[in-house]
């Protein structure tokens, strides 16, 4: 029986053998003339045979010249073995820790779907069926409300999407809810809450769309008698249902994500002047008598189409009364953050809206602070377009923001008794205020490089203010990769006896863990990309 040696020796000849017996020449380019072979199959598991300890074997030269080979080529393996009994040598690179990244974990078809059909789906389908039923009864006439007041049912959607939106109202149900159902209340009927308050855009989004529907049927009816209405009245109608159509579409997730200035430049500015056309559209159709084909502005007051649309005009005006230009201070610890200071203490889960002029291109981040009583408040600004990748190359000395700050899904961390606050890269100014103003809430937080990427002020506001016991950095730069995302999350979640779970990720990450949490059980909300 062939000892490993001879076997290695044996098998080389066997290669040499087979390589001059091709029948066609091979021709190769070859850019270096070294080669390493080894297989660990080939190896005797106790002998300590290492690949760093195999010489490199050189091949001739003729190989880097592109000739035709019609010959042997000697590949030579020479290898130093120690002896069987000697001690194992250490390992150049550390193990990596267990918790380190495993391959994703599958979940049920039953439980992706329980996923995507999200309370804000739900919320929409909900409103959309609803306003299609009306719509469709109203258009084959078997109901005649909506037929004679079209417009209370498009401006009342309308409304109702503007002020789904709006922080004053927002932050007012958010208050609410943090002080009527605090801890006490059954878990089920809190997540409830988070995921309602959370979830409120899919009746704006929806209400919108319904609005724009029944302001089609609205035009429809009007043009289908058009010799009873002057042609004013029509062109209101027509120029007020495309300013809107615009305003939606511009909307759209594909284009809010990937075209924000196309969404900032096109959402607001054609909205506002959707709404600027909704008024003459309103004053001209309540003003005009049909019946004697006669204008009369006494009554336009009593009608609910103008209380409609003033109500929705004080929502839009309310938030652009708060903005000011303030004086900012803003660290630049790498290339890929910005880190920017403002001046007054924040409670936590609130996000503000911040830019260089007082119009357009505001985005919106989540706000650092210890506190109402704290003398600052931080962003974390992550490079990812044109504007966050000026405040690294020019960082500015004033920004634009709105005082009146809106409320995220963080905001309802008060109405758990113990938490887990679970983010990544720059997800961290979304989430690091909760843990900082509430000693219940536990921080993960994974992200490369850390303390370069972030600087001393982001670094401080974690290690001078949080107990060790109350958070977990997972540097993956330090650590050698990424950790085992679900086996951190759930061990911490019962050993830290959390009633549920914050998530501020990627979109890769966020998915990762909002399956991982479906699957395991665990209550969980985290970032709403689709919408």
């Amino acid at each position: 029986m062939l000892d490993d040696h001879s076997f290695r020796r044996f098998l080389c000849d066997k290669i040499s053998r087979l390589i001059s017996c091709l029948e066609q020449p091979c021709k190769r380019n070859v850019n270096s003339s070294h080669y390493l072979i080894w297989d660990p199959l080939l190896s005797d598991p106790t002998s300590q045979f290492r690949p760093d300890e195999l010489l490199m074997s050189t091949l001739p030269r003729d190989l880097e010249n592109g000739l035709n080979i019609h010959r042997p080529i000697p590949l030579t393996v020479t290898a130093s073995r120690p002896p069987r009994d000697s001690t194992l040598a250490p390992i150049a690179k550390a193990t990596p820790p267990l918790a380190l990244s495993k391959p994703q974990r599958k979940i049920s078809r039953t439980l992706e779907f329980r996923l995507w059909f999200n309370t804000y789906r739900k919320f929409f389908t909900l409103v959309i069926t609803l306003n299609l039923i009306g719509i469709l009864l109203a258009a084959l006439d078997k109901w005649q409300y909506p037929r004679r007041y079209t417009g209370a049912f498009v401006l009342g959607n309308l409304q109702c999407a503007i002020i789904m939106r709006n922080e004053l109202f927002g932050r007012l149900l958010y208050l609410i809810v943090n002080t009527l159902f605090a801890k006490w209340t059954p878990l089920w009927f809190r997540l409830a809450c988070t995921s309602t308050l959370q979830h409120l855009g899919g009746i704006h989004s929806s209400c919108a769309v319904s609005g724009a529907l029944w302001l089609v049927l609205r035009i429809v009816l009007i043009i289908s008698e058009y010799h009873h209405y002057p042609p004013s009245i029509i062109a209101a109608g027509v120029v007020t249902g495309v300013a809107v159509f615009i305003s939606i579409a511009s909307a759209f997730p594909w284009v809010r994500d990937a075209h924000h200035n196309v969404f900032e430049g096109y959402h607001r500015l054609v909205g506002w002047f959707g709404l600027a056309s909704t008024w003459v559209f309103v004053i001209l159709g309540d003003s005009y008598d049909i019946t004697t084909r006669t204008w009369n502005s006494n009554g336009v007051v009593r009608q609910q189409d103008f209380w409609f649309v003033a109500v929705m005009t004080v929502f839009v005006i309310i938030p652009w009364l708060t903005v000011r230009r303030v004086p900012v201070m803003v660290e630049v610890p790498s290339p890929k953050v910005a880190v920017i200071r403002f001046e007054r203490g924040m409670q936590q889960g609130l996000l503000a809206r911040i830019s260089r002029g007082s119009m357009l291109e505001f985005h919106a981040f989540g706000t650092i602070s210890k506190g109402r009583q704290s003398d600052e408040h931080y962003l974390i600004c992550g490079v990812q377009g044109d504007f966050t990748q000026s405040l690294v190359d020019n960082p500015p000395k004033f920004l634009w923001t709105r005082q009146l700050k809106f409320a995220g899904v963080s905001n309802t961390s008060k109405l758990y008794k113990r938490g887990i606050r679970v983010c990544t890269g720059t997800g961290l100014g979304a989430a690091l205020s909760t843990c900082l103003q509430s000693p219940d809430w536990y921080l993960i937080w994974i992200g490369s490089d850390q303390a370069k990427t972030f600087g001393e002020t982001i670094s401080a506001l974690i290690h001078d203010n949080l107990p060790p016991t109350q958070y977990t950095l997972w540097d993956s730069k330090e650590r050698g990769g990424r950790p085992d995302v679900m086996k951190l999350l759930k061990e911490t979640y019962i050993s830290w006896g959390a009633e549920v779970v914050f998530i501020t990720s990627n979109f890769g990450g966020n998915k990762e863990m909002m399956e991982g949490c479906k699957k395991e059980g665990i209550p969980a909300f985290g970032t709403l990309w689709d919408f």
